[in-house]
Parts: structure tokens; sequence; C-alpha cells
């Protein structure tokens, strides 16, 4: 019966434009630090997701692992646990490996829902099991074609201190319990993104250094029609993601964006991201690009809290920003009038984000130090990213609260607080967000200005104290959690008073402004934006018009 319903929740879900999570990959000559970095924007409609901590272990023979899935915490079957696991604290275990995916659904015949694995729990047994990228890769392969995979298709980050990978698997239908995947190698000096679209296309399979594949991929794409050509010429994305309308103006317009900020030239793509001209008129998208400068982990938070702007995808000036020019849309993406099916744009930073982070990979230190995990729960756009160290020895409280969940709120709780403060703004965009930016970025630039002596410090007690290195990273990671919760809380009470009934009580220096009595808060009425006025001049002509005299 479990399984049944599981089945027609993935079949109904398979069926909706899902379009969650975006993802960054940074190699370590393309950083400005020389580390190796990666992201994950996970996009899901009231999802309430933790920071997931799994405790490095080791296990008799027999042990065996219980899978439930992430999405649902539906269980699938269980599988042997491995004899030794590792410390993971979100996506990034005490190795400094990190995991990541955006999930591109592709080809609906090709999913097993009989498969024991699915997506989430394929990063999970990856993260605890793998020492190396490479060796997360061989692990979360091997173990999507012995026991199965019950998810549609995903391209997975894979990367450690040294390299960066993605990764794109998806099933062979019904039953099958096998898989396809391939996995490239990211140049360093190179930035890949991803976002709900294969990004695989024709690559050099005589390098088998950079270019790993299951020996099936080919041969299978050929046995389903999918592909008629030369080996030299398979294209995965082609083959198991064929771009539609929605894979480039929805999915791949997200990577465009990212590309548009970090280089040069990218405009030449806007055909293809369009989605209007059928592919054989358009050039699709680079697998990677070289960015124009070395990037810091600010220059890749900022494009996580891309919204279009300046780009002829802009969300602010159509009737859909409303009152107060917001770049946020209500979901779903489509929707119907009169018989016409609409679309709304689909920017990188949008409101269902369960959870954002930001990893920092760190060959050239110890990795009790050099393993970051820059988190944040709540919209990318909106929340400041604190640290949390691979080692560290529990989770920010604020991040793993008790008592919160998906149905009960807590001011304590990190998804709880930053949610409160967001929806306040996003339908006052224009007047509230400039407010929160300013704390925000206050905050974070705090962090990082705070990063080097911490470390510095840690560094002092390694490799002789290496608990106590340990506890000062995890004291700081819980303290600066702690800090930013308290922060959005005073902002969240702030907000509710200073903009109370659509009018704005005037401050000077941190104090509101009184009448002459002190009873009466002195106060401005802004209205609507500019544009929002010509909008709706322009859409009612003279029904509102004030008749001159």
């Amino acid at each position: 019966m479990k399984r049944l319903l599981f089945a027609l929740i993935a079949a109904l879900t398979a069926a909706l434009p899902a379009l969650p999570c975006t993802s960054i990959i940074v190699g370590k000559d393309a950083s400005a630090d020389g580390s190796v970095m990666c992201t994950y924007n996970i996009d899901t409609w009231g999802g309430f997701h933790k920071m997931y901590r799994f405790e490095a272990g080791k296990h008799p023979a027999g042990t065996m692992r219980k899978i439930y899935d992430r999405d649902y915490r539906t269980y699938h079957g269980q599988i042997p646990e491995a004899p030794v696991t590792y410390l993971v604290n979100g996506n990034i275990n005490e190795w400094q490996v990190a995991i990541s995916e955006t999930t591109f659904d592709g080809r609906a015949e090709l999913t097993d829902e009989k498969g024991v694995i699915d997506y989430g729990s394929l990063m999970d047994l990856g993260l605890q099991r793998s020492k190396t990228a490479r060796e997360a890769i061989k692990v979360m392969t091997s173990l999507a074609g012995k026991y199965g995979y019950c998810s549609t298709g995903e391209s997975f980050t894979v990367c450690d201190p040294n390299e960066a990978w993605i990764l794109e698997l998806i099933g062979c239908g019904p039953g099958s319990k096998s898989v396809v995947w391939i996995a490239v190698r990211v140049p360093d000096n190179a930035v890949l993104a991803h976002a709900n679209q294969s990004r695989i296309r024709k690559v050099d399979l005589t390098d088998t250094a950079n270019v790993k594949m299951s020996k099936n991929c080919i041969s299978f794409a050929r046995k389903m029609g999918y592909f008629k050509g030369k080996d030299s010429d398979f294209s995965f994305c082609d083959a198991y993601n064929p771009p539609t309308f929605g894979g480039r103006r929805l999915s791949d317009s997200r990577v465009w964006a990212i590309y548009r900020r970090l280089t040069t030239g990218m405009d030449r793509y806007l055909p293809y991201v369009e989605g209007k001209l059928p592919m054989s008129e358009v050039e699709p998208l680079p697998m990677w690009i070289i960015p124009d400068k070395k990037l810091t982990v600010n220059d890749v938070i900022v494009c996580l809290r891309d919204h279009f702007e300046d780009s002829p995808l802009a969300m602010d000036d159509d009737p859909g920003a409303g009152l107060y020019d917001s770049p946020y849309r209500p979901q779903p993406l489509r929707y119907d009038d009169g018989g016409t099916t609409l679309f709304n744009e689909r920017p990188v930073a949008t409101a269902h984000t369960a959870f954002t982070w930001v990893c920092q990979l760190r060959s050239f230190m110890p990795r009790e130090v050099g393993g970051v995990i820059w988190w944040g729960n709540d919209d990318s756009g909106m929340v400041p990213y604190t640290p949390v160290y691979c080692c560290t020895n529990r989770v920010p409280r604020c991040y793993d609260t008790p008592g919160a969940d998906a149905f009960h709120f807590s001011l304590d709780n990190a998804y709880w607080v930053c949610n409160m403060v967001s929806n306040m703004v996003y339908p006052r965009w224009s007047l509230l967000y400039p407010e929160l930016a300013q704390v925000r970025d206050s905050l974070q630039a705090s962090y990082f200005a705070r990063q080097p002596q911490l470390e510095r410090d840690a560094l002092a007690l390694l490799p002789a104290d290496r608990e106590a290195a340990i506890a000062l990273l995890s004291d700081y990671s819980h303290e600066v959690g702690e800090q930013m919760v308290a922060r959005w809380r005073q902002m969240a009470e702030h907000m509710i008073v200073k903009y109370n009934d659509g009018v704005i009580r005037q401050e000077t220096k941190g104090q509101y402004k009184r009448n002459a009595s002190g009873f009466r808060p002195i106060l401005t009425r802004p209205g609507m934006t500019k544009k929002a006025r010509r909008r709706i001049h322009q859409a009612t002509g003279d029904r509102f018009q004030v008749p001159k005299k």
C-alpha cells in the first residue's frame, strides 16, 4: 500500500513543472582564495528542512540501513550499512566533500518507483561513505545501480577541496533497478551552474580522467531510440532530457543569469533561454564559463540572489510586480487565462527556498578549518549566510530547533523567523527590501571580517589539540547563528511598527520622530511606485483621472 501511495505521489508530482533548486560549481582556480566552491538552493513548496547531521560511526557486519525518501519520508527498503561512515553536517562531510543537486525530471518513462534509493538518500549515502568527490561518484552510482533509483533525473554537484564534478543520472524504467549516468569534471578555472535542466552535452569520451560514464549510457539511449549517431556525438542532455520551453525559459534561464553576472557576451544566448525559437535555430548555453575575475564567497552569494535584474527578463515592470515593484510572483509558474496558458519567470532567488548554502572547500588548510558550509534557511535573496564548519560538534540550535517543524512555528528557529520577515517584505518590496538588504549585508560582512582571525585561532590549536579547535569553531558557528536569528526577530518587530497600515514612521538616528506632545508619530504616506502608477494609468485610461478645473 505504501508503494502504491508513493507511486501515486510521484506520478502527480511528475505531472507538474516542479523546477526546484539551483546549484553553482566554482573550480579552485576560479576562486579568489584557491577554494573549490559549490552551492545549493533547495526550493520546495511547504518543505521544512533543518540542517541534517549524521554522526560518524563503525558498523558491525550485517547492519542494515533503512532508506526513507527525503521529500515524503516514505520508507523504501534497506541496504547494508557501510563498515565505516563519516560525520556529515548539512551537505558537507568531515573530509570536505560536498554534494548538492537539481532535478531535471527527464523522460517520464524512465522513472523506476520500485527502486530503493531516492535522490536525497543518494546524496546522504555519498557523503557518509566518501573521502573524495571521485569516491562519492563511485558510491552513488554503484548503489543506485545495485538497489535501484526511484527518483526522476538529477544533476548532482559533487566536490572536494581539489576537484569539482557534475554527475547526471536517471533510471532505466519501471522495475529495471538500473540507471544510466555520466560525470564530468569541471575545469579548475571554470564556473558551471545547473538548474533543473541537464547540462552535459557532447564531451570528449576519450578523456577518461575527466569524464566517467556508465557502460550502458549510450547503448541504452540507442535501444530506446533516444540517440542514433556516432558515440563521439553523444549528448546526455539531448538523449535523456531534451530541452523544452520550460527547460530553457524556466530552468536554463537561471544558468544564463548567473553566467551573465560573471562574464561578458552572454546575451548571444538570449534566443536560447527565451525558448521561443526551435533548437535548430539557437545556440545552447555553454556547459561552463571562465569568469572575468576570480570569485569570493560573497560573489557567489550575489549570484544566488539574482532576480534577472537589469536584463531582458527583469521582473520589476509588468503588472505582476504589483504596487511596489516586487520581483516575486505567486505559484504555480504556469497559469491559465481564458484558455491561454501564461507563465511567470523563474529566477534564482525564490520565495519557496527551504534552505540555501555555499560550501567553501580548502585543500591548503586542515580539514577541520578548511571546510565551511555557509548556511541560510529561507530565500537566498533575503537571508545572510552564517558559517558552520564541517567538523563541528553540533548543529547550531537555530538550524535544528526542538519543536520546530513544518507545522510548528518557533521564534528560535531560523526557517520560521526568516520566513516571517520575508513574507512581510514580499508584498511591499520597494518599501521594505532596502532596509532588509542593509541589515543582511552588514551581518554578512561582519562574518567575513571575523573569519580570518577565528581560523588563525583554530589553526594555532591544531594538530596538538584537535578537540579544542573543533570546540572553538563549533561555538562560533552556534554564536553567529543565534546572533542572526536575534537580529531578524528585532527587524521583524521594527518593520511591524515602522510600516504599519501602509505608512512609514519617520526615524532619526534609530529613534521615531514624534509630534510636539509626543503622542503621535510623524508619518509619510509613500503611495505606490512610479512604475505602478504608470501601469495603472496605461491600463485604465481616464477612469481615475481627476478633472482639471
